[in-house]
């Protein structure tokens, strides 16, 4: 029987290719197009996800093997991009910032489950909300103004256009991930006095 730690270590890597995947999946749903050459996803539910429910560290390896996947390629970035060329796209900001909002939204969520304080979907909301609006969206528009050629002011204004949806992105992930966790409290590492809360 394989020692305790080999199993663990097992797992982590299965969970961090599995949400990999699922971001690949939900970049390649049908996109809305915008006119500033970033269309409207379901890539940052995805990542809001596997922040969420794999914790920080497994959260962001799972979003960082997804862009160095797809930069390296493998047709998985939004509407079957791929490739270094991504990088020059005006959406490359919100791309890169994927490991990161995951980070953020994981950081958040494990510190409020493993204090005992439950599987609030609000709060698990707040902090997907955390990483897409203080991580994702400032980068986004970084990307936007470095290769589009645009003013700041211009923009965040066209960042303004995602913010209703991340919101309703950031909620669904809030409610799916309190659903997850209240299934499977280890995946946090929570321990049983936590896990009846």
């Amino acid at each position: 029987m394989a020692p305790r730690r080999d199993r663990s270590a097992a797992r982590d890597l299965a969970l961090v290719a599995v949400f990999a995947a699922l971001v690949a999946a939900f970049s390649l749903t049908p996109a809305i197009p915008l006119g500033i050459g970033v269309p409207i996803t379901l890539q940052t539910l995805a990542v809001s996800l596997a922040g969420l429910v794999l914790g920080p560290w497994r959260g962001f390896l799972a979003t960082l093997l997804y862009v160095v996947v797809g930069l390296a390629g493998l047709p998985v970035l939004a509407q079957g991009g791929a490739g270094i060329a991504a990088l020059a796209l005006p959406a490359a900001g919100y791309l890169v910032s994927f490991p990161l909002m995951a980070l953020v939204s994981g950081f958040g969520a494990r510190a409020w489950i493993r204090r005992g304080r439950g599987h609030v979907p609000g709060a698990l909301v707040v902090c997907a909300l955390a990483g897409s609006l203080l991580i994702n969206q400032p980068a986004g528009i970084a990307g936007i103004v470095l290769n589009a050629h645009v003013s700041w002011t211009a923009a965040a204004l066209a960042g303004l256009a995602f913010v209703p949806g991340d919101v309703v992105k950031c909620v669904i992930a809030g409610l799916v991930a309190a659903a997850v966790h209240r299934a499977f409290p280890a995946l946090l590492g929570v321990p049983r006095t936590a896990e009846a809360a």
